[in-house]
């Protein structure tokens, strides 16, 4: 079972590493069982947030010297979350979940994919102070 959770996080580190790949890979798959273009593009946005969401939350980790990258992006998923239900709130006089952990969710990878760019750019250009 080592071997097997070894092999698993392995993967979702390189896929992490680089999040186009899995963005290539579901667009292929869900344009090839017949999605249309629009579809095709929603699920790779849904797949890939999760390995941008690691992936940032490492360069943060790395860039910052601490534990607290994950939290952070949870907090403002959090934030995120609040702000949008409230104006759903206010505008509807109701709260649709769907609605709003979709949009969340798609936002998140919007800034998510800003802050992978930022953060890989300054990992290639500055690289941390690597204590041993």
């Amino acid at each position: 079972m080592s071997a097997f959770w070894g092999s698993l996080v392995h993967a979702y580190a390189f896929l992490a590493v680089v999040p186009v790949i899995p963005f290539l890979v579901v667009y292929w798959i869900v344009k090839a069982r017949g999605g249309d273009r629009k579809k095709a593009i929603r699920a790779a946005i849904d797949v890939t947030n999760a390995f941008l969401i690691g992936c940032v939350a490492m360069l943060l980790n790395r860039r910052l010297s601490t534990d607290f990258g994950l939290y952070f992006i949870i907090l403002l998923l959090l934030i995120g979350g609040g702000l949008i239900g409230n104006a759903q709130n206010r505008i509807r006089g109701k709260v649709d979940t769907g609605k709003l952990v979709r949009g969340v969710w798609r936002l998140t990878f919007f800034l998510m994919g800003i802050m992978y760019l930022l953060l890989m750019s300054l990992e290639i250009i500055l690289p941390p102070d690597v204590k041993s």
